[in-house]
């Protein structure tokens, strides 16, 4: 399981602009801000992006200064496989270590869509095992106790992070990670694709 919430793409504006500076072709640029303050393409500005975004990394370099923050929440194990982008990318993320006490062990902290019934059956054991050395920690304080929880937990257990990535980061995700088992990062490549005007840039992008 895995959600991205509160998405806001930033500095379109600029970063076009930017695209323009080798020819000092700024005249014909042609996009504006809307009302609801949201970045439109022009038609000039646009048949530029999709040149430059097609001739490739070199000439694209306008879309590395095209901002994403989104909060992504996802269990542990998906966490680990995202980490592997760590250039161009920040995430601030929940603290497991300082909080893990601080709320009951639910179901709902665990991603358990995809376990047959008698994983799950485990699953509901272990967090209940979870939350009853979690209520003895509270009473006693006992680090022992804190430990316990830390390494018992499971990788199901699910992490909120805001991150601030770029397109290039995105574009460079979503073709490394649309054949992939996990269905988390299905989901997470079809969030790209509804990204503004992410379609128009590349023509090869479908949701999976």
């Amino acid at each position: 399981m895995i959600t991205l919430e509160r998405t806001s793409v930033m500095n379109m504006e600029n970063a076009m602009r930017g695209a323009r500076n080798p020819l000092n072709s700024w005249a014909r640029g042609d996009s504006h801000i809307n009302e609801q303050g949201e970045f439109v393409f022009g038609e000039n500005d646009l048949q530029l992006a999709k040149r430059l975004c097609q001739a490739g990394n070199d000439h694209r370099k306008f879309i590395r200064q095209i901002f994403i923050t989104v909060d992504i929440t996802a269990p542990i194990y998906w966490w680990k496989e995202y980490d592997t982008y760590k250039v161009g990318t920040v995430a601030n993320s929940t603290s497991t270590m300082h909080k893990i006490h601080s709320k009951p062990f639910e179901r709902e902290d665990f991603s358990m869509d995809h376990m047959v019934p008698e994983a799950e059956a485990q699953m509901d054991q272990m967090i209940e095992c979870l939350e009853q050395i979690r209520q003895k920690y509270m009473e006693t304080k006992d680090k022992a106790l804190w430990y316990s929880m830390i390494q018992l937990l499971p990788e199901s257990y699910h992490q909120m992070r805001t991150c601030t990535m770029s397109y290039e980061n995105a574009i460079a995700m979503y073709r490394a990670r649309r054949g992939h088992k996990l269905q988390e990062w299905h989901t997470f490549c079809n969030w790209v694709c509804d990204l503004p005007y992410f379609q128009e840039l590349f023509p090869e992008v479908e949701k999976v």
